[in-house]
């Protein structure tokens, strides 16, 4: 296949063009393109995904705990806020490699942010995990600073980096008097592929509404939600 359009992503947005082209297209190719194309001997991106997130945790820790003088609570939490999905889905849309990545047609033609969000957070640790191998450490390090490490100041000022659920409690707590309670309202899809709609009520009005593949990631997610519209009550 022609690897000049992801040689000149590299170039332009990464800073660099890869010694194995071969290493960037595998980071930005998703399994349901490889099922659709069985005849063909492709890789899809987990085992590339495996590495650029232990190499993703790493940067982040060894960066919280020379920067901050914490407690390894607080520190955890930063660093979850700054890996979760949400985060490093983000840094995906903002480096602009969502034309490059190798979808199914029929996953391509989801159109499911949520879906889309989690396919480009897998692939930008996929992206790290090739940097890391074709450039080494400090290059893959350079990455992490300039779209996930750039986000501390304003996690830490916004209190994203606080469990969702306690601290929407907090606010409904102190600001209503109330405590959200949460409401399984659908429940899709065969069992090992589950996807979970959580209705987050309080004083028996539903105020926002998450989804995830456990009930749980469903609730945080709503009380994520909330806390946004919260915040703009406040203001």
């Amino acid at each position: 296949m022609d690897v000049t359009p992801y040689q000149e992503f590299a170039k332009d947005k990464l800073g660099f063009e890869f010694k194995n082209p071969e290493l960037l297209v595998e980071a930005l190719t998703h399994r349901s393109y490889v099922n659709e194309h069985k005849k063909q001997q492709i890789s899809h991106n987990e085992r590339l995904e495996f590495l650029g997130d232990a190499v993703l945790e790493l940067v982040v820790s060894d960066f919280l705990y020379r920067n901050y003088d914490k407690p390894e609570g607080i520190m955890t939490a930063w660093r979850a806020a700054l890996v979760r999905t949400e985060s490093i889905g983000a840094a995906g849309f903002e480096l602009g490699y969502g034309p490059l990545v190798r979808l199914s047609k029929g996953e391509r033609n989801k159109g499911n942010d949520r879906s889309h969000a989690s396919i480009f957070a897998d692939c930008f640790e996929a992206v790290i995990g090739a940097t890391y191998i074709d450039q080494g450490y400090e290059t893959a390090k350079r990455i992490i600073n300039e779209h996930i490490l750039n986000k501390i100041d304003e996690i830490i000022e916004d209190g994203t980096w606080r469990d969702p659920k306690s601290y929407f409690q907090e606010l409904t707590q102190r600001i209503d008097g109330q405590i959200p309670t949460y409401k399984l309202l659908t429940e899709e899809g065969p069992d090992h592929d589950k996807h979970f709609t959580v209705g987050l009520f309080v004083a028996g009005k539903k105020i926002s509404q998450g989804e995830g593949h456990s009930k749980q990631e469903a609730q945080t997610n709503a009380a994520r939600a909330a806390i946004e519209i919260y915040k703009q009550k406040e203001d």
